[in-house]
C-alpha cells in the first residue's frame, strides 16, 4: 500500500471510530440494527429518481452498516470496512460520492459485490448528517456503469438525505419526550412516598407464638382496633384475598432463604395498597426463625401514579404514531400530486413545518390547550410581509386541544400558502380577514371560522382540485363533526370552517 492509500485508509478509520460521531449516532438512533418502515418511501424515491434497481438508507457505526430501509435487497447489515458508504461519510458533509464504474475503481474493484454477484457498477451516495456528524447515507446502486449523472439528480439526492436526517431527529425528539414524561411521573411517585414516609407501620412477629406487636400506624393501615398485640392469622386475613397467598409465599421464601422480604398487597377492608419489607431478626439454635421484623408503608398513591404513567405513555405513544402516520400520508399524497422532486420537497417541507409548529406550541403547553391567536401567528406569519397590516383578525378567546390544533394548523398552512402564491397575499395591498367565534350548539362549544381574502387578483374556481384543497377538507377528520369548505368567489377565496371544541 502506497503512502497516499495509507493516508486515505487512516482518514476513513478516524471518521468511522470518531467518538463524537458515534455518540450522536447512538443517542439519536438507539435501535439502529432494526429496519424502519418510516424510511421505506425515501429509499423508493431515491430508486425512482435514478431509475436504479437498488437503494438504501443506511447507518454506519465503527464496524457495521445497518440498513434501515432498502429497495432491491433483503439484507439488513454489512461490514463497514471498505464499503461505498464508508467512503461517503469520510468525505465532505455536503458531497455526493459518485462511482461511475466500480470495476475500474481501485477502491472498490476487489469488493465481493463488485467482483461477484450482484456485480455492482454504479454508486451514488450522500451522507446523512445529524448534529454536524455523518452517521449514515442514502444511496443508489446499479449493475450497469453510468457516466452521465446530471447535477439535478445529485441535488435531489442531497435533499432526500436532509429529509431522512430530519425524520431521524423527529423520531429521536418524540422518544425523548416520552422519556421525559416517564421520568417526571417517577419523580412524582418518589415525592408522594417521601410525604407519606412519616406514616410507617412497624411490626415484630414472634413466629413461635404467632403474636405480632404493632405500632398504631400499622393497625390503622389494616383497619384494626388500637391494641398492642394481634395474631399473625388476623394480619393475613386482613390482606385482600387476591393478594394473600402471594404475600404469604414471598414471606415464607424470604424466611427460608434468609433474604429480605419485599411485597405489595391490598388491605381488604379499605382497598389501600401497602408495601411490606422485613427480615428475620433472630433464629434459634437450629437456625429456625423466631423473630421477624418488618415495616409497612402506604403506597396507594404510588400505585395510582404508576397507572397514570402507563396511561400517559400510551397516550404519548399514540400521538407519536399518529404524527408519523400523518407524515407518511402527507408524503404519499404530496408525491402523487407532482412528479417533480423539487416541487415535492418544497410542498412537503412546508406541511412538515406546519405540523412541527403546532407540535411546538402544544409541547410548550405540555400537550394541553393552546390559544387560537398563537396558532394563527405561527402558521400565517411566514407568508406575509406585514402581519399587522395584511392579517385582520376578529375573534373570541378560543382554546384548542391537540387534535384541533394540529388539524387546524394544516388547514391554515394550506390556505396561507395558496394565498401567498395566487391569492391576496401575493400582492402588496392584499389582506386576509379571519373571523373566529365560539358558539354554543346544543350545550357544546363550536368554533365557527371564516377566512376571507380581499384585495387580491380575481379568483376563478380551478378546473381540477389539487391536493391542497383536499387536505383542507380532510385535515380536521380526527375531530368529529368538523368541516372545512372552500369557496372561489370572484372577489377572493373564502373558507368556512366548523370545529367542535
Amino acid at each position: 500500500m502506497n503512502k497516499k492509500n495509507s493516508d486515505l485508509a487512516a482518514a476513513m478509520a478516524a471518521v468511522l471510530t470518531s467518538p463524537q460521531r458515534l455518540d450522536v449516532l447512538r443517542s439519536v438512533v438507539p435501535d439502529m440494527a432494526v429496519p424502519d418502515a418510516d424510511f421505506q418511501e425515501l429509499a423508493e424515491m431515491a430508486a425512482d429518481l435514478f431509475g436504479a434497481p437498488i437503494a438504501l438508507v443506511t447507518l454506519v457505526d465503527a464496524r457495521h452498516q445497518w440498513l434501515k430501509a432498502t429497495v432491491g435487497t433483503s439484507e439488513t447489515q454489512a461490514l463497514s470496512a471498505g464499503s461505498f458508504c464508508m467512503h461517503t461519510i469520510a468525505g465532505r458533509l455536503d458531497d455526493v460520492l459518485v462511482v461511475g464504474d466500480a470495476s475500474t475503481d481501485p477502491r472498490f474493484s476487489s469488493q465481493p459485490r463488485v467482483a461477484g454477484a450482484p456485480v455492482l457498477r454504479f454508486y451514488a451516495g450522500v451522507p446523512l448528517v445529524i448534529d454536524e456528524q455523518p452517521v449514515g447515507s442514502i444511496c443508489v446502486y446499479d449493475v450497469k456503469p453510468r457516466h452521465d449523472v446530471t447535477p439535478h439528480l445529485l441535488t435531489q439526492l442531497r435533499r432526500l438525505s436532509r429529509l431522512a436526517a430530519s425524520l431521524f431527529k423527529l423520531k429521536h425528539e418524540a422518544r425523548q419526550r416520552a422519556l421525559k414524561e416517564a421520568a417526571l411521573s417517577r419523580e412524582e411517585q418518589r415525592h408522594a412516598m417521601a410525604l407519606d414516609a412519616a406514616n410507617v407501620g412497624s411490626w415484630l412477629w414472634d413466629v413461635r407464638s404467632g403474636n405480632v406487636s404493632c405500632n398504631p400506624a400499622m393497625l390503622r393501615m389494616f383497619g384494626m382496633k388500637p391494641v398492642g398485640v394481634v395474631q399473625a392469622r388476623d394480619i393475613f386475613t386482613a390482606i385482600h384475598h387476591e393478594d394473600r397467598m402471594a404475600t404469604f409465599s414471598k414471606l415464607r421464601s424470604a424466611m427460608a432463604q434468609d433474604e429480605e422480604y419485599d411485597g405489595t398487597f391490598r388491605v381488604a377492608s379499605t382497598g389501600r395498597w401497602l408495601l411490606g419489607r422485613g427480615r428475620v431478626h433472630e433464629r434459634d439454635a437450629e437456625g429456625k426463625p423466631t423473630l421477624f421484623l418488618g415495616v409497612n408503608i402506604d403506597v396507594t398513591e404510588e400505585q395510582v401514579s404508576t397507572q397514570r404513567t402507563r396511561l400517559l405513555l400510551r397516550e404519548l405513544n399514540h400521538r407519536v404514531k399518529n404524527t408519523l402516520a400523518m407524515l407518511q400520508s402527507l408524503a404519499r399524497q404530496t408525491l402523487r400530486q407532482t412528479s417533480d422532486p423539487q416541487e415535492f420537497m418544497t410542498a412537503f417541507a412546508g406541511r412538515l413545518q406546519s405540523i412541527s409548529e403546532a407540535h411546538g406550541l402544544l409541547s410548550d403547553h405540555e400537550w394541553g390547550d393552546i390559544h387560537l391567536s398563537a396558532l394563527l401567528a405561527k402558521q400565517l406569519a411566514p407568508h406575509v410581509r406585514d402581519y399587522g397590516r395584511q392579517i385582520e383578525i376578529h375573534k373570541d378567546e378560543i382554546l384548542l386541544g391537540p387534535d384541533q390544533a394540529v388539524g387546524l394548523g394544516l388547514v391554515l398552512h394550506e390556505l396561507a400558502t395558496n394565498a401567498a402564491k395566487y391569492g391576496s397575499l401575493s400582492v402588496p395591498n392584499g389582506k386576509v380577514v379571519v373571523t373566529a367565534r365560539g358558539v354554543d350548539e346544543d350545550g357544546h362549544r363550536v368554533l365557527h371560522m371564516t377566512w376571507t381574502e380581499v384585495g387580491g387578483p380575481p379568483v376563478s374556481e380551478p378546473a381540477r382540485r389539487g391536493f391542497g384543497s383536499i387536505l383542507i377538507e380532510r385535515s380536521l377528520g380526527k375531530v368529529m363533526g368538523s368541516s372545512a369548505k372552500v369557496e372561489y368567489l370572484p372577489a377572493g377565496l373564502t373558507a368556512i370552517i366548523r370545529l367542535p371544541l
